[in-house]
């Protein structure tokens, strides 16, 4: 049995889908099952209510053995630690009791590196997957640079301004990764039955672009000319609890991208283990532009 925590997410969407045509048996924890389509209820067990609940892991984790761990986006939260690490304990108290023995999380990219230390949801990723890895289950942490799906949170600005807009370094040369190739990534690990201990997985796109490339290759796609504008931390978090985040964490998320603007995210080497297959420009063309178009 292998569990799946946020499987209407992004990524679990895509990986449900991708286990469910390996016919491998499933177990979905979500918080409102009426999000599944009726096939994927019809095919897998369910259990409804949040993944970071002591008794609905106890339920969920039942006969398990391999689980798929997210922790949800929570942009309320008093810190990234209570989002991350302190939303994961109930998890990772409940692994050996249940005789869990794998489990693979999407984390990010950072292990070692002294940005790492001052670096908001990214220094709480770290320190969920030392909880996890401390459990004493196999835990394998895909860990992350940026996702191209955050730019769709910039359609808007994107159609009626010809921009989009963040903290990053204009010209700073960074790794991103399509969500669908996290999702494969984790399915492989989760068909496996042979890894043992701890690892980190890295899953970094098959180039590195600027955001100044990036506005090129959408305006490409588009047909229309799209600028990027790095905007101040002050204005970013601004910007951010005018989303419904909490200070806390959007200084949190202005210190991750001071630690990215610093080099974080080249630190793991591309290779071809970790050269992940879909480039940005074909995200664009097969995401980003219907987005826009339906906006």
């Amino acid at each position: 049995m292998i569990v799946i925590t946020a499987p209407t997410s992004t990524i679990g969407r895509l990986l449900v889908g991708d286990l469910l045509a390996r016919d491998a048996k499933l177990r979905l924890v979500t918080r409102d099952a009426s999000r599944l389509a009726p096939d994927i209820r019809d095919r897998t067990e369910v259990v409804e209510g949040s993944h970071g609940d002591p008794v609905v892991v106890e339920r969920a984790f039942e006969d398990a053995d391999t689980v798929f761990w997210l922790a949800p986006a929570d942009a309320a939260a008093p810190s990234a630690e209570a989002a991350f690490v302190d939303f994961t304990r109930p998890a990772a108290n409940a692994f050996a009791r249940h005789g869990v023995r794998r489990v693979v999380g999407v984390s990010a990219i950072g292990r070692g590196t002294p940005q790492a230390r001052h670096a908001g949801p990214v220094t709480a990723s770290l320190a969920m997957d030392d909880l996890i890895a401390d459990s004493g289950v196999a835990y394998r942490a895909l860990v992350c640079p940026s996702f191209m799906h955050n730019l769709l949170n910039h359609v808007g600005a994107v159609k009626a301004q010809g921009l989009f807009f963040m903290m990053a370094d204009p010209d700073l040369k960074v790794p991103t990764v399509a969500t669908r190739d996290i999702a494969a990534a984790a399915s492989r690990l989760l068909l496996d039955g042979t890894w043992t201990g701890f690892d980190e997985v890295a899953c970094l796109g098959p180039e590195d672009l600027s955001p100044n490339d990036m506005a090129r290759i959408v305006s490409d796609v588009l047909g229309r000319p799209v600028g990027y504008r790095q905007v101040t931390a002050e204005a970013f978090k601004e910007r951010m609890t005018g989303f419904g985040f909490s200070a806390a964490m959007a200084q949190a998320m202005a210190d991750m991208f001071d630690a990215k603007n610093a080099g974080m995210d080249n630190a793991a080497p591309r290779t071809a283990a970790s050269a992940t297959p879909t480039t940005f420009r074909q995200w664009c063309e097969e995401v980003l532009a219907p987005a826009v178009a339906r906006a």
